[in-house]
C-alpha cells in the first residue's frame, strides 16, 4: 500500500505537525492541470447525495479543494464515485473536524493521480489569535506533467448573522496569507474556498496587498428559482505577481452539465456551484464555463464566469443617483430601467464616477 493510499484512513492532522516548521525551499511553479474548489454542501450527512453526479462535476478537475465536509466517509464515497466515473485512481487528504463546540466540518483535497501528487505540508492552520471558527486548511502538490507546484489553502468562512460576522475573518486571512508565504517558501500560493463575501466588500483590503481574486463577476451560489444564481461567494486568489500560468478560470455551470433543474441539484448535489482555474496547457472540456483566455498585456486576470450566471451579478447604476449597487444590495432590484446603467463590475462604476450605495453589505 502506497502512502497516498495510506492517508486515506486518517486525518491529515494525526499525520502531519509542520505550524512553524518552514517546508523546503522550492523554485517550480505548477502547471498544464486544472484546479477547483466546491463546497459541497454537508458532504457525508444525510443520504441524498447523489455520487454519481457529483463524480461527474468534480471530475473536470484535476486538484479540488473541498469545503463543508462532513464525515471522512463522505470524501471518501466521492473518491470511489470519481474512480468509477473515470476509470483511474484517485487520492484524497482530509482535515480533523474543525468548528465550535456544538458544529464542526472538515476540510479535503481530492486529486487525479494520473496528474496531481502531493507534495507535504498538510496542515491546519494555528490561529494564535483566534480569528478563525474553522481554521484554514493547506497543503502542497506537484503537477506530474512536469513536476511544478503549488501550495493551495482553503477555507470556509462563518456565515453568522450578516455580513458584520464575516468580516473579521476576512481580514484575518491577510494574516493568514503571510504564514503561508513562510511555511512554503518559493511556491506559488494559492487561496480557494466558500468566502461568503464578495471580492469586491472593503472588508478584503489587507488581503488585496498581496493577492488578487481571479472571479471579480458572475455568482456561484444557485438561488431557488430555475436558472438563476447569486452571490459570488466562491473564488480563488493567487498572488498578485503570481508565476502560475493561469490560462482561464470560472464557474461550472453543473445544473446544465448533468440536466438538472436548480431545485433538484440543490438537494442532490449542492447549493453551491463548483469553480476552477486552468493552468498552463491544461484542458478544461466543458462546455457550460467560458474558457476565454486570461490576456498576457494586463496584470490582473481578467474574469472568465459561465455565461448563465452573469446577468444576475451585473452591477447596476442609477444615473441620476450615480449611485451602483451589486446583486447582493438591498435596492439592487429598485433601480428602474429608464434610469438603469449596467456595469460590468464596481471597478468600472468606480471609474465611470459613480459610487456604491451605503446600504450595501
Amino acid at each position: 500500500m502506497n502512502i497516498l493510499r495510506t492517508l486515506r484512513r486518517y486525518s491529515t492532522a494525526a499525520i502531519f505537525a509542520v505550524c512553524g516548521v518552514l517546508l523546503p525551499t522550492l523554485s517550480v511553479y505548477a502547471s498544464d492541470i486544472v484546479v477547483g474548489s466546491w463546497n459541497i454542501q454537508r458532504l457525508g450527512h444525510g443520504s441524498q447525495k447523489s455520487f454519481a453526479a457529483l463524480a461527474t462535476i468534480a471530475s473536470k478537475v484535476d486538484l479540488l479543494a473541498v469545503q463543508e465536509v462532513m464525515t471522512e466517509d463522505g470524501i471518501a464515497a466521492l473518491e470511489q464515485a470519481l474512480e468509477k466515473h473515470s476509470g483511474e485512481p484517485w487520492s484524497h487528504l482530509v482535515s480533523h473536524a474543525i468548528g465550535s463546540s456544538s458544529y464542526k466540518e472538515m476540510y479535503a483535497f481530492l486529486w487525479r493521480e494520473s496528474a496531481v501528487s502531493y507534495q507535504d505540508g498538510a496542515v491546519v492552520y494555528l490561529d494564535k489569535k483566534n480569528h478563525f471558527i474553522r481554521e484554514p486548511f493547506s497543503a502542497r502538490f506537484k503537477s506530474k506533467h512536469d513536476n511544478s507546484e503549488l501550495a493551495m489553502g482553503t477555507v470556509h468562512i462563518l456565515y453568522g448573522k450578516g455580513v458584520k460576522d464575516r468580516v473579521p475573518e476576512i481580514q484575518a486571512l491577510a494574516d493568514y496569507w503571510l504564514w503561508m508565504k513562510e511555511v512554503y517558501p518559493n511556491t506559488p500560493l494559492v487561496l480557494a474556498g466558500d468566502f461568503n463575501l464578495d471580492q469586491a466588500h472593503k472588508a478584503w483590503a489587507p488581503l488585496k496587498q498581496f493577492a488578487q481574486p481571479l472571479l471579480t463577476s458572475g455568482a456561484s451560489t444557485l438561488s431557488e428559482k430555475p436558472g438563476k444564481y447569486a452571490n459570488l461567494y466562491d473564488n480563488i486568489w493567487i498572488e498578485r505577481d503570481s508565476h502560475l500560468n493561469v490560462k482561464a478560470a470560472g464557474i461550472i455551470d453543473f445544473p446544465k452539465l448533468i440536466g438538472w433543474d436548480h431545485s433538484k441539484s440543490r438537494t442532490h448535489v449542492s447549493d453551491h456551484a463548483p469553480i476552477y482555474m486552468a493552468l498552463g496547457n491544461s484542458q478544461f472540456d466543458n462546455a457550460t464555463a467560458s474558457l476565454a483566455p486570461f490576456s498576457a498585456n494586463t496584470s490582473a486576470p481578467q474574469t472568465v464566469a459561465s455565461r448563465q450566471t452573469q446577468p444576475s451579478s451585473e452591477i447596476r447604476g442609477n444615473r441620476n443617483s450615480q449611485i451602483f449597487h451589486r446583486s447582493d444590495c438591498p435596492s439592487y432590484h429598485s433601480v428602474s430601467e429608464k434610469n438603469r446603467v449596467s456595469f460590468n463590475n464596481a471597478q468600472a462604476a468606480i471609474a465611470a464616477g459613480y459610487r456604491i450605495a451605503k446600504n450595501c453589505p
